[in-house]
């Protein structure tokens, strides 16, 4: 798969498409991030990101989110991570409740997700506040370097 993506250059030619398109940085981000949601329903995190990466990332970076092109791929990544765990959890599907069921035989399903609601809502909050202020997930890796 990556040998098809490197040889056909898909992944340059969808990012130059899309800084052609003048589409806004923030809309894009949106919709690669539901992507991630939607196919957390069906796939699990490591074949999500393994599929989705090559072509979302060079996407990302070429993007204007007005911070270098290296923050902006290590916040894309920390994103990915936050919302491939909100899709691995999200309802109707959510891969991660149907484990938890497997283990707790005796709890039903509605009552796992009951439980994970909260916990489903805190990611959210917490996605959406990375998204708004990138200084949020950044702030290490600016003081390491």
């Amino acid at each position: 798969f990556n040998a098809f993506l490197a040889l056909s250059q898909a992944p340059d030619l969808l990012a130059l498409w899309v800084t052609e398109q003048s589409f806004p940085p923030y809309g894009v981000l949106a919709v690669l991030l539901l992507t991630y949601i939607v196919l957390g329903a069906v796939m699990d995190e490591l074949a999500m990101m393994l599929l989705t990466l090559p072509v979302f990332f060079p996407v990302v970076t070429g993007l204007d989110f007005g911070m270098p092109t290296e923050e902006v791929g290590i916040w894309f990544g920390m994103l990915v991570l936050v919302v491939v765990g909100i899709g691995l959890t999200a309802p109707p599907i959510g891969l991660n409740v149907f484990v938890i069921s497997s283990i707790a035989k005796q709890v039903p399903i509605a009552a796992i997700y009951r439980g994970v609601m909260p916990y489903l809502a805190m990611d959210i909050l917490r996605l959406v506040l990375c998204v708004a202020f990138p200084g949020l997930s950044l702030w290490l890796v600016r003081i390491l370097t």
